[in-house]
């Protein structure tokens, strides 16, 4: 599963990937997790299973929306307390449910 997190300029995000990965790692999970920033978004979604939006990225939800929906890729913005205390267990958690939804 490809999971793509997107931000404005990555930094912070890069910081939460790299734990994600390593939640998903001793979890076994076969997930391929990586940065981007919102600029980026037209070029990362050909093989994308889920996108998650940092929360200071939230106003491009709509706009990331029209790009997602029509393909059918899910898209949540990552809950603010989730994210500022780097809860990589739990966004993990998150976005495993919310690609099981969708089928």
């Amino acid at each position: 599963m490809k999971i793509a997190v997107i931000c404005y300029v990555g930094m912070t995000t890069s910081l939460l990937v790299s734990k994600m990965k390593k939640v998903a790692q001793e979890r076994g999970l076969a997930l391929d997790i990586d940065a981007y920033a919102t600029t980026e978004i037209d070029d990362v979604l050909d093989d994308t299973d889920a996108v998650l939006l940092g929360p200071q990225a939230r106003c491009e939800l709509n706009e990331i929306k029209t790009i997602t929906d029509p393909k059918n890729i899910p898209t949540r913005v990552i809950d603010s307390m989730l994210y500022e205390t780097m809860n990589a267990s739990a966004i993990l958690d998150m976005v495993q449910e919310l690609v099981q939804n969708k089928y």
